[in-house]
């Protein structure tokens, strides 16, 4: 095959053999030029920026252990069968394209059955997977980069689990990871049958993702005509599930192709670990200690779904007062002041306090340090949303 032409200018060029020689005792066989890529478009062809991205993230695979991660880690049998995604097909370019029917993710299910750590596990199982098949395409078709395409089906979803605070880390944690490990390697992301209330969960995630991630993500309604016909713009109809506008079924004539994309499910209270403390296990209800630094705010956001829930916050600093102020979100994007920024002296005696919510919304609480040039304060907080007194916020409600 005649060599790939990467198409760059001057500037790019140059970035590309700087990086290239920074980095000349990671170099092997399969880190080409065109690896080297994915880093400095990252990193708008920064250099230096690149390659500290790229020397993290080979730190980070080792601590994991991912290159390793398909032959030696035994795979939970809970995630097996009730992880839900799959390949269905390739698209017209020969990017594969993988499906994930998201409302199939029992994460309270999943937590209680399998460690945070094994939950990561599998995330980055999948995405090596998927790499590895983009690889093979790349060489198959010649071009070059090995991208994916992405369909997350929303059909389903319910915000609801996601107010558990440690299911909405996780999903943050996973998409941290994604941005910093795997950049570039997305071609397309569909994100169909999205319902009113999906726009909430995403402006919390949004802050995490990378412009260059948010340029390709194009979000559909519950309008099948829309979706259908942006799909088979990329895709042929003998690579897509029937479901999704193709021609694609099971044996059995399943339209949704269960036997290639697993559906995932509520995962049954038999895998459930078998001494499960009510809180004891939730780091939501645990104090947190952060420096906020000068100049600098921290933003935490809470999902409130019931009307009649309550915010509660007990907060302290060490040595210096902090602003501190509650913004309220709901599902048209409308932003109104809850409590205003103001100064307390959380230095001198801890500050506690509830507020009332209403809901669907998300309620961000602001410990403002904008004002101070010199100093960062450490703070000790605990924040928490409490449902109404008839709600309860466990697995048999999700």
């Amino acid at each position: 095959m005649p060599p790939i032409s990467l198409g760059l200018s001057d500037d790019q060029r140059f970035a590309l053999m700087k990086l290239r020689r920074n980095v000349a005792d990671l170099m092997r066989s399969d880190r080409d030029d065109q690896y080297l890529l994915r880093w400095l478009r990252a990193r708008n062809y920064d250099p230096e920026a690149a390659e500290k991205m790229l020397r993290a993230s080979l730190q980070w695979r080792e601590q994991w252990g991912v290159d390793r991660i398909m032959t030696e880690w035994e795979v939970p049998e809970v995630l097996e069968k009730y992880f839900p995604s799959g390949i269905c097909g390739y698209d017209k370019g020969g990017a594969p394209v993988i499906v994930v029917p998201f409302a199939g993710l029992d994460i309270w299910g999943l937590l209680h059955s399998a460690t945070r750590s094994d939950f990561i596990r599998m995330t980055i199982r999948t995405l090596e997977h998927l790499l590895k098949v983009a690889q093979e395409q790349k060489q198959k078709y010649n071009s070059t980069m090995a991208e994916v395409i992405a369909i997350i089906d929303m059909d389903g979803f319910s915000i609801r689990p996601y107010a558990w605070r440690p299911a909405g880390e996780a999903i943050i944690a996973l998409i941290q990871m994604y941005e910093a490990n795997y950049p570039e390697i997305l071609k397309a992301c569909y994100i169909i049958n999205a319902p009113k209330v999906f726009s909430l969960a995403f402006s919390i995630v949004k802050p995490f993702l990378n412009d260059y991630t948010l340029r390709k993500i194009c979000i559909y309604k519950n309008d099948p005509m829309k979706w259908k016909k942006a799909l088979l713009e990329n895709i042929d109809p003998d690579q897509l599930p029937a479901y999704f506008g193709g021609t694609m079924t099971d044996p059995g004539g399943d339209t949704r192709c269960t036997l290639k994309v697993k559906p995932g499910g509520r995962v049954p209270k038999t895998y459930y670990f078998k001494k499960i403390e009510k809180n004891g296990d939730d780091p939501f209800f645990n104090s947190s200690t952060t420096v906020v630094k000068k100049g600098d705010k921290l933003c935490l956001k809470f999902l409130v779904l019931e009307e009649g829930s309550l915010l509660k916050w007990e907060f302290s600093s060490e040595g210096h007062d902090i602003k501190f102020g509650i913004m309220r979100r709901d599902e048209e994007g409308s932003e109104t002041t809850t409590v205003p920024i103001h100064r307390v002296n959380c230095h001198l005696a801890a500050e506690t306090g509830t507020l009332p919510c209403s809901g669907p919304a998300t309620y961000t609480v602001v410990f403002d340090n904008t004002y101070s040039y010199l100093r960062s304060k450490k703070l000790h907080y605990s924040i928490e949303v409490k449902p109404p007194a008839n709600g309860v916020l466990e697995c048999d409600s999700l």
